[in-house]
């Protein structure tokens, strides 16, 4: 996924005159939580507080806003309290304050240090293996909030991938696991059942994994248990941490982009339970 901060630069630079559109409070049920922003300009907007009527009343105060104060913006911040109901044609049954500002040089600069800082906070997911699940898997994770890194051993299978996703080509693809962030996702799935196992084993090694996953089937799984266990003095406790098949068992689909779909979802959900 491209990184928040590299977009907001972009729309910081082409729109000079622009309101934060912020969630100050938030009671009962609301389309995004206290602390939801988006920026709005005379013609574009950046982010999003959760669409529907909500957002548009809050893009049209925040541009009327900019229309009064032509080229330049003042300091004042408007605040909006709205229940979230029929009055509105939103019917989430909540209330929210929104809060509404003019962007100066030193709040452009507070939000391009707050998207820095919610890049580098991003989970990373490495996914070993670039054949067709891998390549479709990387488009998934690619849409969501994640460092996605593919590894692999051949060069051709790095081809393709997604412009926000990192490649990596080595001989040695275990060696990406010893050296991953605390929090990180494993999801092995190359070419190659010895090498699998042996991403895993070492992913299974990592008691600070947030997920670890091995496309296969249930016969996979077993002869990887058999291997874990004599190879590479596995125990029960760590092969329990293992996800296999990815996605799960539900869905007879095997598709690629079946597979990757409920794959996503499974590690997303790993991540953000920690």
């Amino acid at each position: 996924m491209s990184r928040i901060a590299d977009s907001l630069r972009i729309f910081l630079e082409a729109s000079p005159v622009a309101a934060l559109v912020e969630v100050a409070s938030v009671k009962g049920s609301a389309p995004r939580e206290q602390g939801a922003w988006m920026l709005v300009s005379p013609d574009k907007i950046f982010g999003t507080i959760g669409g529907g009527q909500l957002e548009f009343m809050a893009i049209d105060r925040a541009r009327e806003m900019l229309a009064s104060s032509g080229d330049r913006p003042t300091a004042e911040t408007l605040s909006l309290d709205v229940p979230l109901g029929p009055e509105i044609g939103q019917c989430c049954g909540g209330r929210v304050e929104i809060s509404i500002r003019p962007v100066d040089e030193a709040l452009g600069a507070q939000l391009m240090d707050s998207a820095r800082a919610a890049d580098d906070a991003r989970p990373h997911v490495y996914l070993f293996g670039g054949g067709h699940v891998g390549h479709a898997l990387a488009s998934a994770l690619d849409l969501l909030p994640l460092n996605v890194e593919v590894v692999e051993t051949r060069a051709d299978a790095l081809e393709g991938m997604p412009e926000g996703v990192e490649t990596h080509l080595t001989a040695v693809p275990e060696e990406m696991v010893r050296a991953a962030p605390a929090g990180s996702a494993f999801v092995v799935l190359t070419h190659d059942h010895a090498l699998d196992f042996l991403i895993v084993a070492a992913a299974l090694g990592r008691a600070d994994a947030a997920y670890v996953g091995m496309i296969g089937s249930k016969t996979k799984k077993a002869t990887f248990r058999n291997w874990y266990f004599r190879e590479a003095g596995g125990d029960d406790e760590n092969f329990a941490r293992l996800v296999s098949p990815i996605g799960g068992d539900k869905v007879a689909d095997k598709r690629p982009a079946v597979i990757a779909a409920l794959a996503a979802a499974e590690i997303l959900t790993a991540l953000t339970a920690r």
